[in-house]
């Protein structure tokens, strides 16, 4: 059985896979920040959804990195999990 390490070894020589894996890691980082962010707070999706005025499942779906959240929206999760939304555009290499 081949491990995914040694795939995405073998995959990133090609440039069209470098770049939808960089475009799909940016959001799943966003995901995993949120993710971070509500378990500091020590908070369910839910509590957090009632907390946002929203569904358990709309918190799923923003944790999942299937969705594209507005700059408002991570504002909002950022402030109901006592954290603070910073947003940083690096040079590329």
């Amino acid at each position: 059985m081949t491990k995914l390490a040694e795939l995405k070894q073998r995959w990133t020589v090609s440039a069209r896979f470098r770049k939808e894996y960089e475009a799909a890691d940016a959001e799943f980082r966003v995901a995993e920040a949120l993710i971070h962010a509500r378990m500091r707070a020590k908070l369910t999706q839910a509590q957090l959804a009632k907390r946002l005025g929203t569904t358990q499942s709309a918190i799923a779906r923003l944790e999942s990195g299937r969705t594209s959240p507005s700059v408002a929206t991570l504002r909002r999760y950022a402030s109901a999990t006592g954290s603070r939304l910073v947003i940083d555009i690096t040079p590329t290499r």
